[in-house]
């Protein structure tokens, strides 16, 4: 009997860690997750993708999830593989047989930005979350902006600084068009990592320099008065659903979110899960929300986070792909209070990978031979 039931379960393959500086956040992300998953229903195998880019094996990741050193371990483990493979940061991939379905929580670069994504579609496996377009395009912020504006989805007001345009765009020059207090930040990098608040011309600079330290393509934003964080959850496919919403107060010396109050000391914030507001403010915040899921093309799940100004007029800040599943992270709490649990939620997102899979799957492709051009030839090829 147990044989059966182990056959009927889905094997699961979580992804986690990653080369970005939300490494240490995805690993919390991911411990979250695996203790959530009804053990019942999934086979789980546990990947951890190194600082340098090294897929560990399961039983390898298990260590680290144990509390052994990751560098030790993943030494010993890289020391086990062909170098010379050109497959050898993902070989390890190859020893978990029969993967039904793919759950990344690699938060940032490599796994928010459609790199993993391009990746699962080369194994042909169903995976958590938006596809490579999505994913790429909502990890960057400002080509998330772009997709916005020409939606008619409310932004805040921002100009592009380039190591090409940089001399160009001083302190003068971008507050004539943003206001003296700005906003820095790098186009893709998530946590508030590389965000700094700017109120004169060497803040700015000092700013900068920083932000290009994470990225060639920094954003500069304009400032929200009496700025109000907002967030939302979102969960489905081609009809997808929105959570209530939640707040964030953060100390007022601190100014914003930041990775220090996130995730290092959190001691001084506070979350309002739910959050109270005016109806009118709160259905404005969740039509804003679904049109921008739709906009960007978003499957599985979105956090989407909106500044909202002192006379309650909301923006959309940044969408996370793969939002945080940490202890104080906002998606799992909103649904949480949605009347999803976190089990279920493990479960549905896992159902709208395989749905997504199945859906696309049945697309086809037509090709001609460039030795044959006629109508005879035409094939039809799926996935």
């Amino acid at each position: 009997m147990s044989d059966i039931m182990e056959k009927n379960k889905l094997h699961v393959g979580l992804l986690f860690g990653g080369n970005s500086s939300e490494h240490d956040v995805s690993k919390r992300s991911a411990r979250n997750i695996y203790d959530a998953m009804d053990k019942t229903r999934y086979t789980v195998s546990l990947f951890l993708l190194t600082r340098d880019g090294f897929v560990l094996s399961d039983a390898a990741s298990q260590r680290v999830f144990n509390g052994e050193d990751e560098a030790t371990v993943a030494a010993e483990e890289q020391a086990k593989i062909d170098s010379a493979n050109p497959l050898a940061p993902i070989w390890n991939l190859s020893q978990a047989k029969d993967i039904d379905v793919f759950f990344p929580i690699i938060h940032g670069n490599l796994g928010e930005d459609g790199t993993i994504q391009g990746l699962f579609r080369l194994l042909k496996k169903p995976y958590v979350g938006s596809d490579v377009l999505a994913s790429a395009t909502s990890f960057d912020k400002d080509r998330t902006k772009q997709v916005l504006t020409a939606n008619g989805i409310r932004n805040t007001k921002y100009v592009v600084v380039t190591p090409a345009n940089r001399d160009a765009m001083d302190y003068a020059t971008v507050q004539a068009k943003l206001g003296t207090d700005v906003f820095i930040k790098p186009a893709n990098q998530g946590s508030s990592v590389g965000i700094h608040k700017a109120s004169n011309e060497q803040e700015y600079l000092d700013g900068l320099a920083d932000a290009f330290r994470y990225d060639y393509k920094v954003l500069v934003e304009e400032t929200i008065a009496g700025l109000q964080e907002v967030e939302i959850s979102i969960l489905g496919n081609e009809k997808p659903q929105a959570s209530k919403l939640g707040a964030i107060r953060v100390p007022e010396k601190d100014v914003f979110y930041d990775y220090n109050n996130k995730f290092v000391d959190a001691s001084g914030v506070t979350f309002e899960v739910p959050v109270q507001l005016p109806a009118a403010l709160a259905k404005e915040i969740t039509t804003m929300g679904l049109q921008t899921y739709a906009a960007l093309g978003l499957k599985g799940m979105a956090r989407i986070d909106y500044l909202v100004s002192k006379d309650n007029v909301p923006y959309v800040g940044e969408v996370n792909t793969l939002p945080g599943f940490t202890n104080i992270s906002l998606y799992p709490q909103l649904w949480e209070a949605s009347g999803i649990s976190y089990t279920d939620l493990i479960d549905r997102l896992i159902d709208l990978a395989i749905a997504e899979f199945n859906r696309e799957d049945k697309l086809a492709y037509d090709f001609v031979p460039l030795d044959d051009h006629s109508a005879a030839s035409t094939y039809q090829l799926k996935k």
